[in-house]
């Protein structure tokens, strides 16, 4: 993949090209670009479709503490980078998390958004103890004790369509100390729930009735709080990682979206 020097940080992404409107996928914590390669697939024959590696994962490295408007600040100097004046971003979790403040920080640059399981609020105190014990577990001993909770939060069941072992082999490659970095900039954001009202641009909201990690009524808080028109499209058996384990579902949604678009 390609790399592009954005804020002090070389990040890795991927861009079909062509014609087409360009629309931006920003993965979640924990995974990486090639998490979109079902939509990749769905769209690229239509837009112009560009994946990048967030701070911290994939081809991108994470060399200091940084937040979530710092990742917004990423996608839109990418889009700068690639001479993209106003793109669709599209965010699953954490994507989703950076694609909203991307819209705050540049809502000229923003066509639409498109939430994949995401919200916009911090997690909940009563989950936050086991995120941080699983996290320590993970920096003391390596991701094996703890993967397989973390991979049916994400992915769904084991028994479910997605395949844990790609995503166990790159989470080997991670590099313990450094996840500290995502992982605080996850656990430490703040909530910009308030804010959901300056946010004037379409929205798709997808979520899967699944997600075991964001709870649905978090993405009808969004949708409650956007001043644009917002759909929600409820991703019938879908897993946090809903683009993923219900990839149809989710493309066709989201095709129907980007061609209603003026």
């Amino acid at each position: 993949m390609p790399t592009a020097s954005i804020n002090g940080v070389s990040l890795s992404y991927s861009d079909t090209g062509g014609d087409g409107a360009p629309v931006v996928f920003s993965h979640g914590y924990l995974m990486d670009s090639s998490m979109f390669d079902p939509q990749v697939a769905a769209l690229a024959p239509e837009y112009r479709v560009i994946t990048w590696d967030e701070r911290g994962f994939g081809g991108t490295r994470a060399t200091g503490a940084f937040t979530y408007w710092d990742s917004a600040a990423d996608v839109l100097g990418l889009l700068d980078h690639l001479g993209i004046d106003q793109a669709v971003l599209a965010g699953m979790s954490q994507g989703g998390f950076l694609s909203l403040r991307a819209a705050l920080l540049a809502p000229q640059r923003v066509r639409a958004l498109v939430l994949i399981d995401s919200q916009a609020g911090q997690e909940d105190p009563a989950v936050t103890p086991a995120y941080e014990q699983l996290e320590q577990t993970w920096l003391e001993h390596g991701p094996g004790p703890v993967q397989d909770i973390v991979a049916s939060i994400i992915l769904g069941p084991p028994d479910g369509p997605v395949d844990y072992q790609p995503w166990f082999a790159k989470w080997a490659e991670l590099d313990r100390q450094e996840l500290t970095l995502p992982f605080r900039c996850l656990m430490d954001r703040d909530d910009i729930t308030s804010r959901l009202g300056e946010i004037d641009c379409p929205a798709l909201i997808l979520h899967g009735t699944a997600d075991a990690a964001i709870p649905v009524a978090k993405a009808e808080a969004v949708r409650a709080g956007l001043a644009g028109s917002a759909e929600l499209v409820l991703v019938e058996g879908g897993s946090h990682a809903s683009n993923l384990s219900n990839p149809d579902q989710v493309n066709v949604a989201l095709l129907e979206f980007l061609r209603s678009l003026p």
